[in-house]
């Protein structure tokens, strides 16, 4: 189902903000001797939230986003953005802002601050209970604290993402109360795992993967039926999500399985690269 247009400014809103506060709470949320060995760091600015791994082993955890709600994207907030990243030393981050937020300026300011154009990805969202129902024969369920070293691994796995510090990261997230980790298991092995972020009237769906010999057998979609059925237990109204945009040409089934479920897309947003100066 699309979004009503009525309600489309506050679901693009909410969809950004429930983004940059679930991955704030895993920033958050690692355990501080792995926020040491990872170079972790996290602030909150001009309404959105600006993370650090300096010692990130994938280059995807240092990001900042959830920019253009609470206030305008400016110049002077991009740049104490970067200075953030300059005084933590991080080597390289993303900087994601939906396309109606960016200013009239943003060639300006980037090319001052030398950010470059990346790849795009896909901001879908739908209402809760509308999610189509996934088959599969895996069976489907939350996840408790007993599994969440298991779960973290499959789930980093299936991204084909290292353990060491980033399953830590994971794992933390099991108990924290916004959160709903769910995991596919064949029989007695756990072969997919996602989760959701509670965010008021939002249900952020996040961290979907399934290991590579367990593919194609649904977990995916039964994980977002799930999911949503979450969501609408915890109040809330939306589901959204993010994916990567393919290129011409290309696939990407987890945009096909949201697509078959019911999420709709909102928006395409951009990855805008900084890197430090060398």
């Amino acid at each position: 189902m699309a979004v009503d247009p009525h309600d489309q400014d506050m679901v693009y809103a909410l969809a950004e903000q429930a983004e940059a506060e679930f991955m704030y709470r895993y920033s958050s949320g690692t355990p501080g001797a792995v926020q040491d060995t990872l170079g972790m760091a996290a602030t909150r600015l001009g309404g959105g939230v600006v993370l650090s791994m300096r010692h990130d082993p994938v280059n995807y955890w240092s990001k900042a986003l959830g920019f253009g709600v609470d206030e305008p994207v400016d110049a002077e907030l991009i740049g104490q953005v970067c200075d953030f990243y300059r005084a933590e030393r991080t080597p390289a981050a993303v900087i994601q802002i939906a396309p109606d937020r960016l200013p009239a300026d943003w060639d300006e300011i980037r090319a001052r601050e030398t950010i470059t154009a990346g790849s795009t990805w896909v901001k879908l969202a739908a209402e809760a209970d509308a999610i189509q129902p996934g088959r599969t024969e895996l069976r489907v369920g939350p996840v408790t604290a007993e599994f969440a070293d298991q779960w973290a691994s499959v789930v980093l796995r299936g991204f084909g993402m290292p353990e060491e510090g980033l399953g830590a990261m994971l794992a933390a997230s099991v108990t924290d109360p916004r959160f709903r980790p769910y995991a596919a298991w064949d029989g007695a092995e756990m072969v997919a795992g996602a989760n959701l972020f509670v965010h008021g009237e939002v249900g952020a769906l996040n961290a979907a993967s399934t290991l590579p010999a367990h593919r194609g057998r649904g977990a995916q979609s039964a994980l977002l039926a799930a999911r949503a059925a979450a969501a609408v237990a915890a109040g809330c109204r939306w589901v959204t999500a993010e994916t990567g945009r393919p290129e011409p040409g290309s696939s990407n089934t987890s945009l096909n399985n949201m697509l078959r479920a019911g999420l709709t897309p909102l928006y395409d947003r951009r990855n805008w690269l900084w890197r430090a100066a060398q």
